[in-house]
């Protein structure tokens, strides 16, 4: 896959070079506590993600990076993808906290959207958001993703019940 730009930022392809970013960055206060699985991330954990869900093509990472300095500041990635029923799961975090409230948050996921819709042509996105991460709803949303429902104390974090809210967006160049 080539590069997608977009205004402020662009999508690359993640490589095992991109493992002490990812791993700094999922550690990080202010991205793991974000994420289901928020047990500390190791570089053995992460080249197993590699090998089992991005090498053998059952997810796609990207590394955003800014267009003017080409530095790193966060991923994209789509996990399990459906084919049987032509649909994929799709996260992505800003690692980096001057990058922030920005809209650079938007264009990834309109720059992902493309790919998953165009390269990958599912019929599909779906992501898991928790219910009180307004930042991430609100890009979801601006995006063109959908709520499609809340589920009550879905997950349990350090003894803490948390909602999460699915969100989704159906390919428009697909029909019923």
């Amino acid at each position: 896959m080539e590069r997608l730009y977009g205004e402020q930022v662009y999508l690359r392809p993640i490589t095992v070079d991109d493992t002490e970013n990812i791993i700094k960055w999922r550690n990080s206060d202010a991205v793991r506590p974000y994420f289901i699985y928020q047990k500390p991330f190791t570089a053995e954990g992460h080249m197993k993600w590699l090998e089992t869900m991005i090498f053998s093509g059952k997810g796609y990472q990207f590394i955003v990076c800014q267009i003017e300095d080409d530095k790193p500041i966060g991923s994209a990635y789509f996990r399990d993808y459906d084919k049987e029923h032509n649909k994929i799961e799709y996260g992505m975090f800003l690692g980096e906290n001057d990058v922030k409230s920005k809209g650079i948050g938007t264009e990834i996921y309109k720059l992902s959207l493309t790919f998953a819709f165009e390269v990958l042509d599912v019929h599909k996105v779906f992501c898991r958001v928790f219910a009180d991460n307004a930042i991430c709803l609100r890009s979801c949303e601006k995006a063109g993703l959908k709520r499609e429902g809340c589920f009550k104390d879905e997950v349990c974090i350090d003894g803490q019940y948390r909602d999460i809210v699915m969100l989704g967006i159906i390919n428009p160049n697909h029909t019923k």
